[in-house]
């Protein structure tokens, strides 16, 4: 059953790019169906499913399949992912929470040196303790169990085919290769043999093959997830990390053999007309992307759009105050109180919308709030970042039914442990090093399969009258949050286009400096914003937006131009 015609010529080299390396995109229409994701081979075999017959949760799985092998940097089974799907014909919304989880032996100081202070995060990263159970593939399953229309192994099949005749090796994959998170990627064998054969990076262009994947992907399609969390590959993951040199991790058989995935009510809140609904925690994108527009409904920014500095400064003022309650707040409410309602409570959003000053900036940080339902003992902020190592999926099927993923193995390449064909995540990193903060214990501290604080931020909007507006989402780290808000006031406050709305440049605040996408007209809007007070930066922020809007009936779909993505329908 898995013998295949030759692959298909890869999507890779239909992507054309200026000279700046992002690609050109243009918006795409369809009126069946359609797949936006980050590499066109992955676009291909969701759309592949769709036109089969197949739902938004088929295709949604083939895509990640593909982008395990062709964006191996980004996502993958060694990973985990938070997926929102809407089903059209009960109007209802899930959320599938796939996060990896801490070791059943993992300890509040497993990130402290002998001498109490943390660890560097490069230290922290390469090996083994960085590694949390992964939760991709029995999200997977899970998500198929429930909303799949066609059969388990034929949504494997484009995976295999590639991964045994091989794929084209993209130039954004091969640039990172070269660059210095390349030369971390040497540390351990099994990666530096597949990614430097011969001791040299993959160029783009070249065609790659990963016949353990295909192996590994085999085994899965024919026994379900059992064969991953059980048996030869369970062992061979317990292996690696245990015994990685130098920096050996805690995960055990049972805690592979015990994961599951939890099904959460997604995080809703209006916003002007909209219904949006995000995920919640231990995702602080939902909570955070909800505050951020929440504190922006006192401010008419349709009026003002996207060409007033105005519009930037108040925006990067409500995610500056919504990043404070954010990091005081947020963490796996399965293990700490976290006062959600109180926080996207319209009293307490209009109460922190006052600290917004129109003619000059707050002196960041600024200082959290203290939402209804703030528990006791105080605990003390986490203020990491993460890691933009991420992918995001959005999909609409013929039906009506969309799905919002996000999937990440945390860093660029994650803990560089490869096992049978694929990467291994270091997700464990994004729980706060120190457990403690002047006496006062972290929400987002480690202990035994709790999930670490992500800022994935899946998304659906609904209209009024609850028909399906928008599907997006983003990589990005922590920015991710500050990705979606911009995106999203663009829509439904600008009235741009979705492409058109990934598309404009970035400004993004996380309680300190504003930061201005380089290379975009957002560069223009720094003397603006340094007049009111900003500390202000210009860097690269490499979103990866992958978005889906209904208008008139119609599907219009936009894919990140920093990125290799596409957006493709019927």
């Amino acid at each position: 059953m898995w013998a295949f015609a030759a692959a298909p010529a890869s999507g890779q080299q239909n992507q054309p790019e200026d000279s700046t390396g992002r690609s050109d995109n243009r918006l795409v229409t369809a009126n069946r169906h359609m797949v936006a994701a980050a590499h066109p081979d992955a676009v291909a075999a969701g759309l592949e499913m769709l036109r089969r017959g197949g739902s938004a949760a088929d295709a949604a799985i083939a895509v990640q399949l593909v982008l395990n092998l062709v964006e191996p940097q980004s996502s993958g089974i060694g990973g985990g992912a938070f997926l929102l799907f809407h089903d059209a014909q009960k109007n209802r919304t899930v959320a599938f929470d796939g996060r990896e989880t801490a070791p059943i032996a993992a300890t509040p100081d497993m990130f402290l040196t002998a001498d109490g202070t943390p660890m560097k995060f490069s230290a922290a990263l390469v090996g083994g303790r960085s590694v949390g159970t992964p939760g991709t593939v029995a999200l997977l399953a899970r998500v198929f169990q429930e909303h799949g229309k066609l059969t388990w192994p034929e949504l494997f099949a484009p995976a295999v085919r590639l991964a045994q005749q091989g794929f084209i090796v993209g130039p954004r994959l091969a640039k990172m290769l070269a660059s210095e998170r390349g030369q971390r990627l040497r540390t351990y064998a099994a990666a530096r043999d597949y990614f430097f054969p011969g001791g040299k990076p993959l160029q783009s262009g070249t065609r790659k093959t990963n016949p353990q994947f295909a192996e590994t992907l085999i085994a899965i399609a024919e026994r379900g997830p059992r064969a991953f969390y059980s048996g030869a590959i369970a062992e061979d993951i317990v292996a690696a990390v245990r015994n990685a040199p130098g920096n050996p991790g805690r995960l055990s058989l049972a805690d592979l053999a015990s994961y599951d995935i939890v099904r959460r009510d997604p995080v809703c809140h209006g916003y002007r007309s909209y219904r949006i609904c995000g995920m919640g925690p231990p995702s602080s994108g939902g909570l955070t992307v909800g505050l951020t527009l929440g504190m922006l409904t006192a401010f008419d920014l349709h009026s003002m759009g996207p060409d007033d500095p105005q519009s930037w400064h108040l925006l990067a003022e409500a995610s500056k105050l919504a990043f404070a309650d954010r990091n005081q707040y947020m963490a796996d409410g399965d293990f700490v109180p976290v006062p959600e309602a109180g926080l996207l409570h319209r009293d307490y959003i209009a109460k922190r919308a006052t600290l917004i000053r129109r003619e000059t900036s707050i002196l960041a940080p600024v200082v959290h709030g203290l939402p209804p339902g703030t528990a006791t003992p105080k605990r003390a902020p986490d203020n990491q970042k993460g890691r933009p190592g991420t992918s995001h999926i959005s999909i609409v099927d013929g039906s009506g039914n969309a799905v919002s993923m996000t999937t990440t193995i945390e860093g660029a390449f994650g803990s560089q442990l490869m096992v049978r064909g694929f990467l291994l995540n270091n997700e464990l990193t994004d729980f706060s090093f120190l457990p403690n903060k002047d006496g006062q214990p972290v929400a987002n501290r480690a202990a035994p399969r709790k999930r670490p604080r992500s800022s994935m931020a899946p998304t659906i909007v609904f209209n009024a009258d609850n028909s399906l507006r928008l599907v997006v989402g983003s990589p990005g780290g922590s920015r991710i949050i500050g990705y979606v808000a911009k995106t999203l006031v663009a829509v439904l406050d600008w009235d741009l286009d979705i492409q058109k709305a990934i598309d404009l440049g970035h400004v993004v605040n996380r309680n300190g400096a504003t930061d201005f996408e380089a290379g975009t007209a957002a560069e223009k809007f720094v003397p603006a914003l340094k007049a009111l007070g900003h500390k202000t930066r210009i860097r690269d922020l490499n979103s990866g937006l992958h978005g889906i809007e209904i208008v008139a009936g119609k599907l219009r779909g936009g894919a990140d131009p920093r990125r290799e993505g596409v957006a493709r329908g019927d």
